[in-house]
C-alpha cells in the first residue's frame, strides 16, 4: 500500500496566501521525512479553494526539495493549457528527477478560468479527449504532429524526450485522469490510464468505479495483467488524535470556513447556477467515509477501503486543521504511526 500526502494550499479564513503555500510546501518536506509515498498537488485559479495556481510549477519546487518523494499533480487542468506546453513541462520533470514525477490531469469546471486562459467552454465540454490523446503522445512518441478540431500543427520534434531520464525505465512519467462519471471512467479506461477518484465518494462507489473501468480496459483489448496494475489512486482525508472525537473536533471547527469561503468564491464562466454543498454537512461525511480518528482507526479504514475497492495508492488531505504546526504532526504521525500498521 502507497500513502501520500493530498496538498490543496488550502487558504483558511484570516490567513494570507504565503502562509497556505508554506504549510503546502513543508506538508511535502515533513511527508518525506516521515516516510510517506509521494504528495499530490491540486490546482486551482482566482479562489482561496486552493491558492496554487500550477501544480507542475510546485511540483518542481519540491522535486528539488526532496529525493525520494514521488510528486504529482492532482491535477493540472487541462482544458487551461496547451497539452504540448503541459506536456513539455511534465517531460522536464520526469527526466530531472529521476522518473519521480506523475502527471494528473482533469477536465476540471466549468468556471471562469476558461475565459481568462482562453479555452472557452468548448474546451471544458466537448475538448478533454483530443487534448487527452495529444499530451499522452507527447509524453510517447519522439515526433508529433496534429491534425484535430482543436489543435492542427506540422511535426515536430518532442525535446526533451521523456524516455530520455536517466534513472528512469525508459519509458515516459505516469498520467493520471480524474474521474468524476461513468463517461470520464470509461474515456480512462479505453486508454489504459488508471483514475484518480475524489474524496467525496465512498468505498462503494469507488468501487463500482474500479470495476466499470475493468470492464471497459478489458473489452478495448488491455492486457489483464496491465489491467490488474493500474494503479488507481484514491483521494481523502486524514486527521490523527488519541480520541476519535478529538481528531473530528478538529476538522469541524476549521473545515466548514475555509469550505465556506473557498467554494464560495467560484465563479461560472456562462453564469449557470450552482448547487453548494452544506460545509458542515460535507465535513461531517468526509469524517465518515475517510481515516478520521486515532491512528488504529485510520489504519483499519484504509484497509478497508483498499479490500473493497482493490485500490492500494491513496492521497490523503492532511492539512484540514488549517494549522502548520498541527499538519505537520498530522503528518508525522501518518508516517510513523499508521503506515507500520498497513505492512510493506
Amino acid at each position: 500500500m502507497r500513502v501520500g500526502a493530498f496538498v490543496l494550499a488550502a487558504q483558511f479564513p484570516g490567513q494570507g496566501q504565503g502562509e497556505a503555500l508554506h504549510r503546502a510546501v513543508r506538508t511535502a518536506e515533513v511527508a518525506e521525512e516521515a516516510g510517506l509515498d509521494s504528495v499530490w498537488l491540486a490546482e486551482h485559479h482566482f479562489v482561496p479553494y486552493g491558492v496554487c495556481p500550477s501544480a507542475v510549477t510546485l511540483a518542481a519546487l519540491l522535486l528539488g526539495r526532496t529525493r525520494r518523494l514521488r510528486v504529482g499533480t492532482a491535477v493540472s487542468v487541462l482544458p487551461n493549457t496547451h497539452p504540448v506546453a503541459l506536456g513539455e513541462q511534465a517531460a522536464l520533470l520526469h527526466v530531472t528527477s529521476g522518473g519521480r514525477f506523475t502527471l494528473g490531469v482533469g477536465r476540471g469546471g466549468p468556471w471562469v478560468d476558461l475565459e481568462v486562459f482562453g479555452g472557452r467552454l468548448e474546451a471544458y465540454e466537448n475538448g478533454f479527449p483530443e487534448d487527452l490523446d495529444l499530451l499522452r503522445r507527447w509524453l510517447t512518441e519522439p515526433r508529433v504532429g496534429a491534425a484535430g478540431e482543436r489543435h492542427a500543427f506540422r511535426e515536430v520534434p518532442v525535446v526533451p524526450r521523456p524516455a530520455e531520464a536517466l534513472d528512469g525505465d525508459g519509458t515516459g512519467p505516469e498520467l493520471i485522469v480524474a474521474c468524476t462519471s461513468p463517461s470520464s471512467v470509461r474515456m480512462a479506461a479505453r486508454r489504459g490510464l488508471p483514475m484518480l477518484l475524489g474524496m467525496h465518494c465512498g468505498d462503494e462507489d469507488k468501487a463500482a468505479m474500479v470495476a466499470l473501468w475493468r470492464e471497459t480496459a478489458l473489452a478495448a483489448g488491455h492486457a489483464p495483467e496491465a489491467v490488474r496494475a493500474a494503479g488507481h489512486v484514491s483521494a481523502g482525508v486524514c486527521q490523527l488524535a488519541d480520541r476519535t472525537a478529538d481528531a473530528r473536533e478538529t476538522l469541524l471547527k476549521a473545515m466548514p470556513g475555509w469550505l465556506r469561503q473557498g467554494l464560495d468564491a467560484h465563479v461560472t464562466v456562462d453564469g449557470r447556477q450552482r448547487a453548494m454543498r452544506d460545509p458542515v454537512a460535507y465535513t461531517e461525511l468526509l469524517c465518515d467515509l475517510h481515516p478520521v480518528g486515532t491512528p488504529e482507526l485510520a489504519a483499519d479504514r484504509l484497509a478497508a477501503t483498499s479490500e473493497r475497492t482493490g485500490i492500494t495508492r491513496f492521497a490523503l488531505l492532511t492539512e484540514g486543521s488549517g494549522d502548520l504546526a498541527a499538519t505537520e504532526e498530522n503528518v508525522r504521525r501518518l508516517g510513523l504511526e499508521v503506515l507500520p500498521q498497513l505492512g510493506p
